[in-house]
């Protein structure tokens, strides 16, 4: 986490030509390292203790995010509804309040249409959890955006996180974890492919944790140099058998619709819509398709309908495979859920 305050602080100072260099050299390093834990990750398979089902007998569960990172995105977002209504998906939205001016009257019309809004850091600038009283004072102006959009869902960016500290927030799920992704800044997995509840605050309270278990397209399109769906189409196939959570969070500034005038970073929008087509064609009727509100709604009220599902703490023992990962890769990872008798 120093190197990553190092980073962020310097990260002003850096064209981004050589911010995204540094990005993909990373990751050609790393790569060789973590084949046996990305994309997939086989522990994360494991279902969580006193585990029912999804709704109405569903094979697995699919959310679609959107992290939203400037005005450029923003704009984009009509278009990236109406390729998800055509297909009949919805998807969420979370805004930066303080990098841009987020529309109001795109927020209401989001919601009108089906969809769902939620908030995406404060200023995007890598440093909110540099120190514990700068995310005291920063959550009490997100808690503002918070109860001003009348949304209960926040995205982290950078997908920077404190599972403790953002108890600090007025929310009912979080979405700044991944099953397993050491090309993030923070790296490190959630080790699972469901949701999980944490706890771990004074009074008690706990808000679901909607870890993303498809790699992000920025990573995937923009610093691996994929042109094609085959790692989102691998791992939804593995998530789908092993009756997971399929989250993919996209980011419409980089979704490329052909303009001439259009961003050197940005992917054909198309690869988005192969996606989903995929989806369709091969798991209708399979498939509990939902916001991530409703996911959080049923995931606590199964919680509370079950005596064997427990509430995790942030600061849990890691069990004995997260141990030797660590030791061999240096990643970090928590705890979502109880299974087989031990802490995975």
């Amino acid at each position: 986490m120093l190197l990553v305050k190092i980073y962020y602080i310097v990260k002003p100072l850096l064209p981004r030509k050589l911010q995204l260099a540094l990005r993909k050299m990373r990751i050609k390093a790393k790569l060789p390292l973590y084949k046996n834990i990305w994309p997939v990750y086989r522990q994360a398979g494991q279902k969580p203790a006193g585990w029912t089902g999804w709704p109405e007998n569903k094979k697995f569960a699919l959310l679609l995010t959107h992290d939203v990172e400037s005005d450029y995105g923003q704009d984009k977002c009509e278009r990236v509804m109406a390729i998800e209504e055509r297909l009949g998906f919805r998807s969420a939205f979370y805004f930066v309040p303080e990098r841009y001016s987020v529309c109001p009257v795109l927020r209401r019309n989001l919601v009108k249409r089906g969809f769902e809004v939620g908030v995406h850091g404060l200023k995007h600038d890598g440093k909110l959890y540099n120190s514990r009283s700068d995310f005291d004072k920063r959550s009490v102006k997100i808690n503002k955006y918070l109860q001003e959009w009348d949304c209960r869902g926040f995205s982290s960016p950078c997908m920077l996180h404190n599972l403790e500290w953002t108890g600090n927030l007025n929310i009912q799920y979080d979405i700044s974890t991944y099953d397993t992704d050491p090309f993030e800044p923070q790296g490190g997995c959630a080790g699972t492919i469901f949701p999980f509840c944490v706890q771990g605050f004074s009074n008690g309270s706990y808000y679901v944790e909607i870890p993303y278990t498809l790699p992000q397209d920025f990573t995937l399109f923009n610093l691996m140099g994929h042109t094609d769906i085959d790692v989102w189409i691998k791992k939804l196939d593995w998530i789908a058998q092993h009756g997971g959570m399929a989250h993919l969070k996209t980011h419409p500034d980089y979704f490329g619709f052909g303009e001439a005038n259009g961003h050197r970073e940005e992917y054909p929008a198309s690869l988005y819509v192969k996606f989903l087509e995929y989806i369709k064609d091969k798991y209708t009727g399979h498939y509990w398709h939902v916001l991530p509100n409703d996911m959080a709604d049923f995931y606590s009220a199964s919680l509370t309908r079950s005596a064997n599902r427990s509430i995790i703490r942030p600061s849990a023992i890691l069990c004995p495979t997260c141990k030797r990962l660590i030791e061999q890769n240096s990643i970090t990872c928590f705890t979502p859920f109880v299974s087989n008798g031990h802490t995975s």
